[in-house]
């Protein structure tokens, strides 16, 4: 049961953050001029366009996954290397504002909580939803800090691209190959947990206080 009411909890924030992780990708590549994302269909909010079975499992057994990348074709762009750059941006910085946005909910809602009489009907509202909340900035928090380490292919891997001088950029993009497995290797080692949880922890404890 306690698997079950997790699940249950976890599953319309990550639902979210995801699909807007992704949608937010394709929407500047958009703005910026390539049609990609949204001809493929991606430029949308329905989760089930966006969600990656594995990296969606990953995130009830190893508290971190992801989604399927948002096509995107830097050949349409004016400053390809620099309009990559804010479209790389775009997901993790998502995931930071609907972090904030979850914390100051879920402090209105238990100022809310804190001056209305209790009523049983009340508190079988509130607390799951306050539960989805703090669930939400967790993993928000999670796909923010891990989209930003600097690994192709994560955000943070294309931001890096986008910072560093042309001729370095080519010889660090070409690592992205071998991104994922370094990636999966890091995961199941520990060491990945050891660099980012840290950090998700104290960014989470920030906005809980």
């Amino acid at each position: 049961m306690d698997n079950i009411n997790q699940i249950i909890i976890m599953a319309p924030p990550l639902l979210l953050a995801l699909t807007l992780h992704e949608y937010a990708h394709g929407y500047i590549a958009y703005r910026l001029g390539d049609p990609t994302a949204r001809n493929a269909g991606r430029l949308t909010l329905n989760p089930l366009s966006h969600l990656d079975p594995i990296g969606t499992l990953a995130f009830f057994f190893i508290k971190f996954g992801w989604a399927k990348p948002v096509p995107v074709n830097p050949r349409y762009f004016q400053n390809p290397r620099q309009d990559m750059l804010w479209v790389a941006l775009a997901g993790p910085v998502t995931n930071l504002l609907l972090a904030v946005a979850s914390a100051l909910v879920l402090k209105l809602v238990i100022g809310i909580a804190s001056v209305i009489p209790y009523s049983s009907l009340l508190e079988a509202i509130l607390v799951p939803f306050s539960n989805m909340l703090v669930a939400s900035i967790w993993i928000n928090l999670v796909l923010c800090i891990f989209n930003f380490l600097p690994i192709p292919p994560l955000d943070g891997g294309r931001i890096m691209t986008g910072l560093l001088p042309e001729n370095l950029a080519k010889t660090y993009a070409s690592f992205e190959r071998y991104g994922f497995i370094v990636i999966l290797i890091l995961a199941f080692t520990g060491v990945l947990g050891t660099i980012i949880f840290p950090v998700i922890r104290f960014a989470n404890n920030l906005l809980l206080s």
